[in-house]
């Protein structure tokens, strides 16, 4: 008689111990890739869009590596202090691993990597809570740019709508949205639908370090502050 899958016993020592093996896993590539590399860069992003991060991480893969992840794990890896860094000089980038950030570990010159970060910007849909960077605003009237079909969908997102002889028609002004506030669901939708990007994935650069160099990119950043943070 087959064994009942309900009966499987699981042992949570192995999930654990996956788990530590995946971190180890990740901080033996960062210290063999801190050798084959010539500098190291914090960096920071805002609105992360993974398909958008891929494609550029992939340009850059003759020349460089990309880690994402846990902060914690990264810093264990370099280092988090003078007394355990790999490197020396090197806990000062680990100190900097916070919030939303990774590495970039490269063979690139300073000048090609400052030009690529400086310039590297990717629109996109705005997503719910974004901060809506202009007001949008619908004026009563037909609504030329919505087909029939898609005025239910239009009436459930609060638009005050309806079909006039087979045209969606807004029967008052409409806000979508007001610069400055957060995108409710409902208005990232819409502006999905009008096609509005108002999101900007941007990368920013946090700090460089290399053999005997270490340099902030962070004006009122000091070494006292990478020291403490």
């Amino acid at each position: 008689m087959p064994k009942s899958k309900r009966n499987k016993q699981v042992t949570l020592s192995k999930t654990k111990k996956k788990g530590r093996e995946h971190k180890e896993s990740i901080v033996n590539s960062i210290r063999d890739a801190v050798e084959n590399y010539n500098s190291i860069y914090v960096f920071s992003f805002e609105n992360m869009r993974n398909l958008k991060f891929k494609e550029f991480r992939e340009q850059l893969k003759p020349t460089s590596r990309f880690f994402l992840g846990s902060n914690k794990v990264m810093q264990v890896a370099l280092g988090r202090s003078a007394a355990d860094e790999i490197r020396p000089g090197i806990h000062k980038v680990s100190k900097l691993l916070r919030g939303d950030s990774g590495l970039l570990l490269t063979n690139m010159s300073k000048e090609e990597v400052e030009g690529l970060f400086n310039t590297y910007e990717e629109y996109d849909f705005a997503r719910t809570g974004t901060t809506a960077t202009e007001k949008v605003e619908l004026k009563e009237g037909h609504l030329e740019q919505f087909t029939h079909e898609m005025e239910p969908f239009l009436r459930k997102q609060g638009m005050p709508v309806r079909l006039n002889k087979g045209v969606v028609e807004l029967v008052s002004d409409f806000v979508v949205c007001e610069e400055g506030n957060p995108l409710s669901p409902d208005a990232a939708r819409i502006l999905r639908l009008m096609e509005i990007k108002m999101a900007t994935f941007r990368l920013h650069l946090i700090c460089r370090w290399a053999p005997e160099e270490f340099e902030l990119y962070i004006e009122g950043l000091g070494d006292s502050d990478v020291e403490s943070a």
